[in-house]
């Protein structure tokens, strides 16, 4: 980040103050307020910090007008055409797309930390069984520092490598025991002849030792792209999470934990969750023309979720993609998936929000979280651990963050201030004397 030629002027109570103006690579220009107070003893005030940057990042780029996401340079579409999960984790943590010999290094040491503790399985049998798996990751993830003590040190750059690789090989064991574990169903142990998203679906789908299970490539390759797309989303809440909590010093671990915390909830992880309620409340295609009413009814309070974007004005490259990925899983899956009666509502709210006048006008078409949630109830998996499979893809762009921050040399603990509105300063009054 360069400083700018310009400065910015700032006019409180007569005195003008002068703030240098700081130029990215891409994005827009922003004023250094570091020594506000210092200078002026005020704050800026900025709820959810929208109007902030918290941070200098080299990671991803993200331009919500334009519609254009950036890894590292890398289009993501290009990336999730082209590229494989573990090669898109390489360039987020490193920087540059590896080379033939330094993937197979990275690939192999990802391969030969899947497997996790013995003992950790014991910590599955505390939970009830109706537990949610992103209570449980939060748990287990945050344990892992009990049980890899070489590499809790974050000033060790060797240890903060091996941890980065231990998590990303681990994510999806842990996940898949989550699931193993809801079902009642046996622990399945990695597999180091199958691919990253290939090996996902086996330990999850993988049902009885005295039957086999071939993954299918389509279903394999759609699995890949989800990674791919939710690997990193620039500052996010959890993203902000994972560098707020690392910036006090924690194991990565710890800050892992955290970020699968914040990203556990309806607005962020969650939202494709929120999908499928709302397909389920809707329940058939007959009640679709009365929910299509009452979504451009001003007066009712009912949205559809899953329409629309939240802050990408035009389109999330991100859901042309998804949207992809489903149709291939659909026309794998097979028929039967298709007469769902909750995938055939989608499937017609996709239909008309792609050719109704009022979706068109008002840029309403089907999101990232519409797409995913049909693709992964379609792959097989429960609406719980939709926000789990999001989580195991994160992990990749969480650690890459955490390392960027742990590595500036700007790098200072994270403490928001705040605009106090409370009482003022009072005495403390006895019980007896209190009326």
């Amino acid at each position: 980040m360069e400083k700018d030629s310009a400065e910015a002027s700032l006019l409180i109570g007569g005195k003008s103050y002068n703030l240098p103006v700081r130029k990215g690579t891409l994005g827009p220009d922003v004023v250094d307020i570091t020594t506000l107070y210092q200078e002026t003893g005020r704050f800026t005030y900025d709820p959810g910090f929208t109007s902030t940057a918290s941070c200098e990042s080299k990671i991803t780029f993200i331009d919500f007008e334009k519609g254009l996401v950036l890894y590292r340079g890398y289009p993501i579409e290009q990336l999730a055409e082209h590229s494989t999960f573990l090669e898109t984790c390489f360039l987020l943590l490193y920087g540059e797309l590896p080379t033939a010999q330094q993937y197979e290094a990275f690939e192999n040491r990802i391969t030969k930390s899947t497997m996790v503790h013995e003992q950790m399985s014991r910590f599955y049998s505390g939970f009830r069984r109706d537990a949610h798996p992103m209570a449980i990751m939060v748990g287990v993830v945050g344990a892992l520092s009990a049980f890899y003590h070489d590499s809790v040190d974050i000033k060790d750059p060797a240890q903060r490598e091996i941890a980065s690789i231990r998590l990303i090989a681990k994510m999806p064991t842990i996940a898949a025991m989550a699931y193993k574990y809801s079902l009642g169903q046996p622990f399945v142990y990695p597999r180091n002849d199958l691919n990253y998203s290939a090996n996902f679906l086996h330990m999850c789908f993988f049902a009885r030792p005295d039957q086999s299970y071939d993954v299918d490539p389509a279903l394999a390759s759609a699995m890949r792209r989800i990674f791919i797309i939710h690997a990193d989303h620039e500052q996010s809440a959890s993203t902000a999470t994972v560098r707020l909590a690392g910036s006090r010093g924690p194991n990565p671990y710890a800050c892992i934990s955290a970020g699968l915390a914040s990203l556990w909830g309806p607005v962020h992880g969650g939202a494709n969750e929120a999908v499928l309620i709302m397909l389920q409340e809707i329940g058939s295609v007959e009640h679709v023309p009365e929910y299509i009413k009452r979504a451009k009814d001003e007066n009712d309070p009912f949205q559809l979720v899953g329409f629309g974007y939240r802050v990408y004005e035009n389109i999330d490259p991100r859901a042309k993609i998804m949207e992809k990925a489903c149709n291939e899983v659909l026309d794998s899956v097979g028929r039967h998936h298709r007469e769902d009666p909750i995938l055939k509502v989608a499937l017609e709210l996709e239909r008309i929000a792609l050719s109704d006048d009022y979706f068109i006008e008002n840029n309403l078409r089907p999101n990232i979280d519409f797409y995913s949630a049909i693709t992964l109830k379609a792959l097989g998996f429960p609406m719980d651990m939709f926000t789990v499979v999001y989580a195991i893809a994160r992990a990749a762009g969480w650690l890459a963050q955490w390392k960027e921050m742990i590595d500036e040399p700007s790098q200072r603990i994270g403490r928001p201030r705040q605009l106090y509105t409370g009482v003022t300063e009072r005495a403390y009054v006895p019980m007896e004397a209190r009326s």
